[in-house]
């Protein structure tokens, strides 16, 4: 009889709970942790441990770093407070702290635990501080039971979504530093028509997401609340970007100059999981690792192709090449020699670094 007493009440409180609203303006995480178990396609986002951080001009590589010349100023729209600044071109955003980097990633470090997420990467050589996947509680149903009964109930609740962060650092040529923040997501859903088994599969990455953490950084490195929100205010026109056919080679053809294309391009690599090994501004290459899909499996759907669940499937490596005449850049895959790629895995490629560009 307390059995079934218990069982009543867990059913009243699913049903209140899927008939109240949720609060989709609120972020509040808590990191998944190494207690749950996401059945994800491959992390591709562990980077080569030789990697170093990257100067914006001058020629140098991450392996091999060298202060440049100085950055010309970027067209994109900008907004100071102290030594804070923020750089926001269409639908992205990134920092520039007038900081060295090392200064930078401890309170970064500091940051991201104080939100609720656990670090699967904090690599100060690469410049690269990757989260956990982790949970958004403000999107749980805040209905009269839960706020009652508070963490009594709280493990019987859980959202369908699980989200992890990348934080890039890159020094620039006057000893300050660009921070950059990626949103990655993935989505549970039912995997055959009894909907009695669920898969985890990736889901489109959120700007806003990243737009509210960079908000959150800049209060935390001592911008005054009250000025945060102006500082993001302001957008330029989007540039466009289109995919195209160059000699019988997939590309993307950017309407902007290099400093800008190379800055979404990079984003795009982080956002996307690809695994960057290295890069080099001034040849305007990213070097990088892409799992390609398994044809002996039935078809996965597109995001499916990208992030390859097969085991045995071994990674290829390209290079990602940006090329820019007036106010356009075209990018292209190459093979690891540096010749023109046409094949299937080049175009997938471009269609996804394409897709987030729009």
């Amino acid at each position: 009889m307390k059995f079934q007493l218990k069982l009543g009440l867990l059913a009243l409180v699913a049903t209140l709970a899927a008939c109240s609203s949720l609060e989709g303006d609120k972020v509040d995480y808590k990191s998944a942790g190494k207690g749950v178990s996401l059945e994800v396609p491959p992390d591709l986002t562990q980077l080569s441990r030789e990697s170093r951080y990257v100067v914006p001009g001058g020629a140098v590589s991450a392996n091999a770093y060298q202060v440049g010349t100085s950055v010309p100023n970027l067209p994109t729209a900008a907004t100071a407070i102290g030594d804070v600044r923020v750089e926001r071109d269409g639908n992205q955003r990134w920092l520039v702290v007038n900081r060295p980097a090392d200064q930078l990633w401890g309170p970064v470090r500091d940051f991201w635990q104080e939100n609720g997420f656990l670090l699967a990467m904090d690599q100060p050589n690469l410049g690269i501080m990757e989260t956990d996947w982790a949970e958004n509680r403000a999107k749980l149903p805040q209905d009269f039971i839960r706020q009652s009964l508070g963490k009594m109930l709280d493990s019987l609740y859980s959202t369908s979504e699980r989200d992890k962060f990348r934080t890039r650092f890159e020094r620039s040529a006057n000893g300050g530093t660009e921070i950059f923040i990626s949103h990655r997501g993935m989505v549970e859903v039912y995997s055959n028509n009894q909907k009695d088994q669920t898969v985890w599969q990736p889901r489109a990455s959120d700007p806003e997401l990243e737009a509210e953490f960079l908000r959150r950084l800049m209060v935390k490195l001592g911008v005054p609340q009250q000025q945060v929100a102006a500082a993001a205010a302001s957008s330029p026109d989007k540039p466009t970007s289109r995919v195209a056919t160059v000699n019988n080679q997939p590309v993307v053809v950017v309407d902007e100059g290099f400093d800008r294309a190379w800055r979404r391009v990079g984003l795009a690599l982080d956002r996307t999981g690809f695994t960057v090994e290295d890069r080099d501004r001034s040849q305007g290459t990213y070097f990088v690792r892409y799992v390609p899909p398994n044809a002996d499996k039935k078809d996965p759907g597109f995001f499916g192709k990208l992030f390859s669940s097969s085991k045995t499937e071994q990674p290829l490596k390209y290079r990602i090449a940006l090329k820019t005449e007036g106010e356009k850049t075209t990018v292209s895959v190459l093979n690891a020699s540096g010749a023109p790629e046409t094949s299937a895995n080049a175009q997938r490629i471009v269609q996804v670094i394409a897709d987030d560009l729009k």
